[in-house]
């Protein structure tokens, strides 16, 4: 393992990255002679460390090290005998913690962290480490819920730390072709748009698991994983990926996928808060409130509908559905009827609907995004040919580590496609539909005795104070409880 590096302070080297562009001008012999070819002092190198190391956390942290030219110094994970193996064997110089706010405390020289770690630990994370002056890649979503979003986005302009979410479709270039096309009118008036996706592809829906404290692997760090959610013992099938269904973990089909396709109209729309959340879900749960009823999951599938007001580019009101399940929209009129809506089998899509044309495209983190103008005359217009992007996930957290190095007030974190400025909101957007699914699963006694949903209406929010001013059983979804030591 690699020992404890000797620079003179974390903050001064830090300042000192910032300004390397500026200083390496007074150098008379280039480093790269100094060095050899593809020589990087160390100086010029941001010390990254991981907090979820395996999975999605094993790319993020590989992409972030830029092929070697940044230093990770420290992983940290729950389970190294997992996926997380390959990034020890990657990073061998690392050291390895369980505990993140271990790590944050021992490591002083960290500079920033990868988080991609179940949801519900995003944030108790994120705010740990910026906290601390580092600065925070965290997955998608990028909280668990809309109080965390808030507090995130304000603590990281008074930290001044550098931020991306990872929704790495954020940066396809493709979406500048969208933007286009609304921009320069091309869709006309927009007033609603349609959105749905085939999720979930894990099991959702159903009881939640049984406990079996005896099947816990030796390896895995149990009470780590739970972080802030309340304790139980050790219950097989959720770690490391089916805790997705449940809430006090995952946030289900919008947090996974909603966070790529809702970015789509919510970017080229500059939408803000919703003013409103209707939602309806699977019949499973209408009315049978005794085996089938399951309030601690997600459902298997839901329909939401959100109000936006007038923007600068939407002109007008909008209205967007979600569905999720596999139940999509109907085939609009102007696209052929032997043409997909959204992506490949019409399985998960966008229709942005105007006055004068539908866009129609898919999940802006696939391959290929190929979104499509569809006008009212008739004629289409199509994305042109690209090549494959070369660089990974097309430079999500490449420009997040420039930009950490560039600092706070730097053009390239302004450039950034998801820093907390803008995926803040966006994640508030997100996660009003599960605000929306759970306060529609709300339930009591009726004066015969019987239970019976309450809360199955229209509910109004009022953004800027994060409250649900028609029902107030709601608001209790707005944030969570935490247990000790992972507080928000």
């Amino acid at each position: 393992m690699k020992g404890p590096r000797k620079d003179a302070s974390n903050r001064s080297r830090r300042e000192f990255i910032r300004n390397a562009a500026i200083a390496s001008s007074v150098f008379i012999v280039p480093r790269h002679v100094l060095g050899g070819p593809g020589f990087i002092s160390p100086s010029d190198q941001l010390n990254l460390a991981a907090i979820g190391a395996g999975g999605k956390g094993a790319s993020d942290i590989r992409n972030a090290s830029v092929n070697g030219r940044e230093r990770v110094i420290a992983l940290c994970d729950v389970d190294f005998a997992g996926s997380a193996k390959a990034s020890v064997e990657r990073f061998p110089n690392a050291k390895l913690y369980a505990d993140y706010r271990e790590m944050l405390d021992k490591e002083k020289d960290i500079d920033a962290v990868t988080i991609s770690t179940p949801d519900h630990v995003h944030a108790p994370a994120a705010k740990y480490a910026m906290e601390r002056g580092k600065h925070v890649y965290v997955q998608k979503p990028m909280t668990h819920n809309i109080r965390e979003a808030r507090i995130l986005t304000q603590m990281a302009r008074d930290q001044k730390v550098v931020t991306q979410m990872g929704n790495q479709g954020g940066s396809n270039d493709l979406l500048k072709l969208v933007q286009k096309w609304v921009d320069e009118d091309e869709v006309g008036k927009v007033s609603k748009v349609q959105i749905w996706t085939n999720r979930p592809v894990w099991p959702q829906g159903g009881a939640f698991p049984q406990a079996s404290p005896g099947e816990k692997p030796d390896s895995l760090s149990w009470d780590l994983w739970l972080g802030p959610a309340p304790e139980i013992p050790y219950t097989p099938k959720l770690h490391p990926f089916n805790w997705r269904g449940w809430w006090n973990y995952g946030t289900g089909a919008l947090g996974d996928v909603g966070c790529h396709l809702i970015d789509i109209p919510f970017r080229t729309l500059g939408l803000m808060y919703p003013t409103d959340a209707e939602c309806s879900v699977g019949s499973v749960y209408s009315q049978m409130w005794t085996a089938d009823y399951h309030p601690e999951g997600c459902p298997a599938s839901s329909f939401i509908t959100l109000h936006f007001a007038a923007t600068k580019k939407s002109k007008s009101p909008i209205e967007m559905t979600w569905s999720d399940g596999g139940i999509r929209p109907s085939h609009p009129d102007i696209i052929p009827a032997d043409h997909d809506i959204g992506g490949a089998g019409s399985a998960n899509g966008v229709l942005i609907i105007g006055d004068k044309g539908i866009i129609s495209t898919n999940i802006n983190d696939s391959s290929p995004m190929m979104p499509k103008l569809y006008r009212n005359d008739g004629t289409v217009e199509t994305a042109p040919e690209t090549k494959k992007d070369a660089e990974p996930e097309y430079g999500h957290q490449r420009k997040w580590v420039d930009a950490c190095k560039a600092g706070f007030n730097s053009p390239e974190h302004k450039g950034l496609t998801s820093s907390f400025d803008y995926a803040g909101p966006m994640t508030e957007t997100v996660l009003m539909g599960n605000l929306a699914i759970r306060s529609y699963l709300l339930r009591r006694e009726n004066s015969q005795g019987q239970m019976e949903f309450f809360a199955r209406k229209k509910l109004l929010w009022d953004g800027e104070n994060m409250r649900i001013t028609n029902l107030e059983e709601a608001n209790q979804f707005v944030g969570r409880t935490y247990r000790k030591g992972f507080e928000v």
